[in-house]
């Protein structure tokens, strides 16, 4: 009679669990994108290495070793985009508290959120008067991550945040209405701001690039986005990839106290 005993100690739980957060982070990265087939067939092709090995099969464990060290570099380049998003997720303060696991385990703050003086009423004041003209608009809303990376690819302008500012910015012949603002602080800190475009295979085909880049910098860092669409001057809102949008400008501004209040 045969028998086997498995002993998992303290630390053995510890790995698994950890290993475990590790690819369900790495599956929301790349959940919804091209990128998921390719990521779910190295997990089935990880296993069966693992099966091959461990039942000493030596001719075609050795022959599927060898596409794993050489697949290394290749996921590197294949999945370049997603390691950055990866490594940008993991530099914000809401890496270990934006899931539901997460939260009230890892329950603390990198950086201390200074975005509660946040002028919401100009903020909402100015999406109305460009919703009504169908000016087109996107303001990024700072939380914990100041996102400097995305500020530096703007143009400088350091202006406490005001109705005219914000509508001056997007004004169709001005030369910082395309791209977004980042307000952090209170602060329109820059415009003309570059900002990632989500890849996910099911956004809605009818909506434009703000609503993209929207969502797409809200699914990599922890800040808030408004969108004014220029071709009916509907505004959405964003948070943690998500989309609303045709929101009024009362619901606006419930969103916004929920958040910086």
């Amino acid at each position: 009679m045969l028998s086997i005993f498995i002993s998992i100690s303290f630390i053995d739980a510890i790995d698994i669990f950890l290993v475990a957060l590790l690819i369900y982070q790495l599956y929301n990265l790349v959940k919804g994108t091209v990128a998921i087939n390719i990521f779910i067939g190295i997990l089935l092709f990880y296993l069966l290495w693992i099966i091959v090995k461990a039942l000493n099969m030596q001719l075609f464990g050795s022959i599927l070793g060898k596409f794993i060290d050489v697949g290394f570099i290749a996921l590197l380049i294949v999945f370049q985009q997603e390691l950055r998003r990866f490594l940008l997720f993991i530099g914000t303060s809401d890496f270990f508290t934006k899931g539901k696991l997460g939260k009230g385990l890892f329950d603390f703050k990198w950086q201390v959120n200074t975005t509660s003086t946040l002028d919401t009423n100009a903020i909402i004041k100015a999406c109305k008067h460009m919703s009504e003209s169908k000016t087109g608009a996107i303001i990024i809303l700072t939380k914990n991550n100041d996102l400097k990376f995305y500020a530096n690819t703007g143009d400088t302008i350091e202006a406490k945040v005001s109705v005219r500012m914000i509508e001056s910015i997007f004004y169709k012949n001005s030369p910082l209405h395309d791209g977004a603002i980042i307000i952090s602080n209170n602060i329109i800190v820059a415009a003309r701001c570059v900002l990632p475009v989500t890849e996910n295979s099911d956004f809605p085909a009818h909506l434009g690039m703000r609503h993209r880049a929207a969502v797409g910098i809200t699914e990599n860092t922890d800040a808030i986005a408004i969108v004014v669409s220029e071709q009916t001057g509907e505004i959405s809102f964003s948070k943690e990839g998500e989309l609303k949008h045709t929101l009024t400008p009362e619901r606006i501004k419930e969103l916004l106290d929920r958040e910086f209040n």
